[in-house]
């Protein structure tokens, strides 16, 4: 007979496999500010192609952080120590940062669909039939944007809530989600 659970001791924890993609995360959300398609279409195909697979990692991350979220709810939970309008911010913070990740994906899909040609993620998988819808493409891809800056601003403020958490408070906010090779920076 076969028993899922008899494996699942082998595989890493929840809290385990959020720390990956959350420090998975962060340098992609960097690169991602900081370096645009027009950026790398001077380098040429491969360097286009590579940016298109770092762009498809990323919005697959986004999608397995936004299901764990609707299957299990939010993994995080406020300290003990904090005041209730700092619970409130907790929660809202991570929530914000999980809908705004999917949203980045949503709308990057619907760039793929509003398209006049075939766009393929990481040059291999087709994102959607283009429809050839111009004006619709336009708008998608101006709150697509906007969307991206917001979820990053979001995850500044995130960062900087857990730092004065972990600074002020002193309930090592920091070290639930830092790897423990870095705790004795903490």
């Amino acid at each position: 007979m076969f028993y899922p659970s008899a494996f699942t001791h082998h595989l890493p924890s929840r809290r385990a496999v959020l720390k990956a993609v959350h420090w998975a995360m962060v340098p992609l959300l960097i690169w991602f500010l900081l370096v645009t398609p027009d950026d790398v279409l001077p380098f040429g195909a491969k360097a286009f192609q590579a940016h298109s697979m770092l762009a498809l990692f990323f919005v697959t991350l986004c999608l397995l952080w936004t299901a764990d979220y609707l299957r299990r709810g939010l993994a995080s939970r406020p300290g003990p120590k904090l005041a209730p309008w700092a619970r409130t911010t907790h929660q809202l913070l991570h929530k914000f940062l999980i809908w705004g990740l999917f949203g980045i994906a949503l709308t990057g899909f619907l760039l793929g669909l509003t398209s006049a040609v075939l766009l393929k993620a990481g040059g291999f998988l087709p994102i959607a039939p283009p429809l050839n819808m111009k004006q619709a493409n336009e708008i998608i891809g101006a709150v697509h944007i906007f969307e991206f800056y917001l979820v990053a601003l979001i995850a500044v403020i995130h960062a900087l809530f857990h730092i004065w958490r972990h600074l002020h408070l002193r309930d090592n906010a920091l070290r639930i989600m830092t790897p423990k090779a870095l705790h004795r920076f903490l």
